[in-house]
């Protein structure tokens, strides 16, 4: 128990030196960089606690350091030289004057709870002493590399597509964007299904269901598909786009 209390703590304390760096730069979205390296945090913070991870805690860090670091970037990419993403400023507006706490509390303690719940196969595998990584472990690996390419590649396409100014004001339909309105989101859900398989090996491995459970329900229900088409929601090439092509997993387009 201690070393789950000691890992929650560590990273309320991450969390909120984070909020500290939104009210100095004056931008909530610093929390979208903070979400990816919070794993990367997580996973070794983890690992060296526990002391008896193996060759399976090893490999399934770096797998979470990579995707984490890669996220952080591209976001960090994305926002540099803009304006503060237009979720966060409309909270900043409609907060008024409770916004320093309910952005403490709503957007960095709570992402922080919500990261250490998604975070838990990882927990589970660097606190188990079984090094080997097994048939079930080799699948959760191969599975995560598909989803790591899939959202990778995604985001890639996207931000050349943002790039060139003749596609201003239009709408990504190419690429992987063809067969999934949110083809990121569908490789980043994959992937944290792909590290909960490989900590079924693991005592108690089963309930790391709760990690991709979580990012698949907040990717779903909550901050990820919902906000982006309720904002997108209206425009005649979008309504088009969402009639003929799949919300998130891949498939062909209807005619």
């Amino acid at each position: 128990m201690m070393y789950y209390l000691t890992l929650a703590t560590g990273l309320w304390a991450y969390m909120s030196l984070w909020y500290l760096v939104s009210v100095w730069k004056k931008r909530n979205d610093v929390a979208d960089v903070a979400w990816g390296l919070g794993f990367v945090l997580l996973a070794w913070a983890s690992f060296f606690l526990s002391g008896t991870a193996g060759l399976r805690g090893i490999l399934v860090s770096t797998l979470v350091s990579v995707w984490g670091l890669r996220l952080a970037w591209h976001i960090g990419s994305r926002h540099r030289g803009k304006s503060e993403d237009y979720r966060y400023a409309a909270w900043r507006q409609e907060w008024g004057k409770w916004f320093h706490l309910r952005s403490y509390l709503q957007v960095f303690v709570l992402q922080g709870a919500f990261l250490f719940v998604t975070a838990t196969p990882v927990l589970i595998i660097n606190r188990s002493a079984v090094g080997k990584l097994g048939a079930l472990g080799g699948i959760g690996v191969s599975i995560w590399m598909f989803g790591f390419i899939v959202e990778a590649l995604s985001d890639a396409q996207l931000a050349r597509f943002m790039r060139n100014t003749q596609n201003r004001g239009s709408m990504m339909q190419s690429g992987l964007w063809r067969y999934s309105r949110h083809p990121n989101y569908f490789g980043e859900i994959v992937q944290w299904w792909g590290i909960w398989m490989a900590a079924l090996g693991c005592a108690g491995g089963w309930l790391g269901i709760i990690g991709p459970l979580t990012i698949t329900f907040l990717i779903v229900k909550v901050s990820g598909i919902p906000m982006l088409e309720r904002k997108m929601a209206g425009r005649p090439d979008f309504e088009d786009y969402k009639r003929r092509t799949s919300v998130l997993i891949p498939s062909l387009p209807k005619n």
